[in-house]
């Protein structure tokens, strides 16, 4: 009796270890998919008719601490394949970037791929959320009024240049800064395939963070 309850609990460990990974991950998912929600009602970026250039006072005050970049695209990627995602970090003395990309394993990957789409049903709803994410993590070391903006082109605009921005009101510390181009400005114009990111106070660029391919 005693070698048989041995070998039953051995043989049920890999099951159980199984279902709690998947709970683990139902979990997460439903705790980012409530967080994602309550945000639900903060102000969306909006999109300028006209990118005007601005002077640039970089100033120490203002920095960018850390970039995320998601890919979605219409077909998961297959196991084994490199990470469409990386993170670049800014050297806070100087306000200019140094790249710094994390390789990711599959199941990471497909994390972010289910939270970006959790929700979407149909097939309809799943076009609405392909394309390109960015998050831009920031900080104000005082109170300040301040302007995020997002300069990019696309792979079907060539060297057209377009512009999200959000403006924020006396803000102070570090925050979070989304911006998409996704959907049907994703299909109709393609990747993005240059990008800058621009703090703006007083109509003067503060901090700067751009990718490799922007000049």
């Amino acid at each position: 009796m005693k070698h048989m309850c041995c070998a039953l609990t051995r043989d049920s460990k890999p099951g159980f270890i199984k279902r709690m990974r998947f709970a683990v991950l139902v979990f997460a998912l439903a705790f980012l998919a409530l967080s994602a929600s309550s945000e639900g009602a903060r102000e969306e970026p909006r999109v300028l008719a006209k990118v005007t250039s601005l002077p640039v006072a970089l100033n120490n005050d203002f920095e960018f601490r850390k970039t995320k970049l998601f890919f979605l695209s219409e077909k998961g990627p297959k196991p084994g394949e490199g990470a469409r995602q990386s993170t670049s970090t800014l050297n806070q003395k100087s306000n200019s970037p140094s790249q710094k990309t994390a390789t990711l394993q599959d199941a990471p990957i497909t994390f972010e791929r289910q939270y970006r789409l959790f929700g979407a049903v149909t097939g309809v709803d799943q076009r609405q959320r392909f394309g390109n994410y960015f998050d831009f993590f920031w900080r104000a070391k005082r109170p300040s009024d301040l302007t995020v903006r997002l300069e990019y082109r696309q792979e079907k605009l060539h060297e057209h240049v377009q512009a999200q921005e959000i403006s924020y009101r006396n803000v102070h510390g570090t925050h979070e800064t989304e911006f998409k181009v996704i959907g049907d400005d994703y299909f109709d114009d393609g990747r993005v395939i240059a990008w800058r990111c621009l703090l703006i106070e007083n109509g003067q660029i503060v901090a700067e963070n751009r990718s490799f391919m922007w000049e």
